[in-house]
């Protein structure tokens, strides 16, 4: 039976995110006038979803999903559609606070708050909720949500990443999550269903390393609070339209690139976002950042570049070989901090940082994330050794904290033009 305090919740929180969605992107409008005109198409696209956030008019069945590790491949080859539920908004936060601990993940607590205050509408919509036990409270809160009328399947992940164990274990994980699926939607997983969800991920992959590439670019032709959100925009886009926008953009900011148009100043410090990923409509950080003279050129997060970067490499189109394969892809090349030891995370930090000729990296740490806070020290120390400056940023979703760290950002973008006018 539906309470009148369940109902409340949900229009509470209904509005609210619609207000946090449109007050970001109207604040982006109007501070970042320079942006590509084909960049509004992914503008319109969050501003009607955070208005009108409920899928009812999707065809293909919803899979729910919580972390970049869930494989898009498998749910695409039993028909169905991935919708990753990972939340940013300060509103949902504030849902979840009443049932969750109050120094837990702001990003666990507002999504398992988002789906509270949905539940009524979301546990009809999705067919299921894919979890990975990437943290400890990802994991524990696969059981509120499950309390909550939804299906969930915990996708187990090995402790490590490299070895013999940790393939095979992840392998078995995998195939576990194929037999799951082929439950829950009555689909049966074939060799061309899987070939074809593969070639279906591979194009958005490459319409997204395109944008990669061209972010190397000196000047800058497009913004880091730009990239955030196509990239964002992937999570709860139709793949294939999604795709369409981003070779849309490409096209149009290779135009920029050869008539000289860039983004911001022209010699802009060149900024490397890690750590905590921001989620829309939670990007305070970046937006601070690029308000304060600089650009993000790279990020190393799970909410834009890891997200497509590696693709499936395959020898045989059979199930035997596609599989692990896609297992593979989302295991060999991953650098989340949640493995032990992580020592590929920071050789890739050091490497983009010459990649894309960096002058500063700005690593971002939610409160109550252990694993992103306890790494904060060694990749620390990794950037020290490289003499490139760090900010190291603890921060929630809530606004109150946005004067202290306008002040902390702005001081570290001098010190990087004062450094750069003592070496020239």
């Amino acid at each position: 039976m539906v309470s009148e305090r369940d109902i409340k919740i949900k229009k509470t929180t209904t509005l609210h995110l619609a207000m946090e969605a449109n007050n970001i992107l109207m604040k982006i409008g109007q501070d970042f006038s320079d942006s590509p005109e084909s960049m509004h198409y992914f503008y319109d696209f969050l501003k009607g979803f955070y208005t009108n956030h409920d899928q009812t008019t999707v065809t293909q069945p919803l899979i729910g999903t919580m972390c970049v590790q869930v494989p898009d491949e498998l749910i695409y080859a039993v028909g169905a559609r991935p919708w990753r539920l990972c939340c940013g908004a300060n509103s949902c936060d504030q849902v979840g606070s009443e049932f969750m601990p109050a120094k837990s993940c702001p990003l666990v607590k507002a999504t398992t708050g988002y789906l509270y205050a949905n539940r009524l509408e979301l546990s009809k919509q999705l067919k299921a909720i894919i979890i990975p036990s990437t943290c400890d409270q990802k994991r524990k809160s696969a059981e509120m949500i499950s309390e909550m009328g939804y299906r969930v399947f915990m996708l187990e992940m090995p402790l490590a990443r490299d070895g013999e164990l940790a393939t095979h274990y992840w392998q078995e994980s995998i195939k576990k999550l194929a037999a799951f699926l082929q439950n829950v939607t009555k689909r049966k997983i074939t060799a061309t269903a899987v070939k074809k969800g593969i070639h279906t991920v591979g194009r958005a992959s490459e319409a997204f390393r395109q944008i990669y590439n061209l972010r190397k670019q000196k000047p800058p032709v497009i913004s880091g609070v730009d990239t955030l959100l196509v990239n964002n925009s992937y999570f709860l886009d139709d793949i294939e339209h999604w795709a369409d926008g981003v070779n849309k953009l490409h096209s149009e900011l290779k135009e920029r690139k050869q008539k000289n148009i860039s983004v911001g100043n022209r010699s802009a410090p060149r900024i490397l976002l890690t750590g905590s990923p921001p989620i829309f409509p939670n990007i305070k950080v970046p937006l601070m950042l690029e308000e304060a003279g600089a650009v993000i050129v790279a990020d190393e997060v799970c909410s834009s570049t890891r997200l497509l970067y590696d693709m499936v490499v395959y020898d045989e189109p059979h199930l035997y070989d596609m599989i692990p394969a896609i297992a593979d892809r989302y295991l060999k090349a991953c650098t989340c901090p949640c493995f032990s030891t992580n020592e590929n995370r920071k050789r890739k930090l050091i490497e983009m940082s010459n990649e894309f000729d960096i002058d500063g990296v700005v690593y971002q740490a939610f409160s109550g994330c252990m694993v992103y806070e306890m790494e904060r020290k060694s990749v620390s120390d990794v950037q020290a050794q490289s003499t490139i400056p760090m900010l190291y940023v603890e921060t929630d979703y809530s606004p109150e904290d946005q004067g202290q760290l306008s002040t902390r950002i702005e001081a570290f973008i001098e010190s990087i033009k004062t450094r750069r006018r003592k070496t020239s």
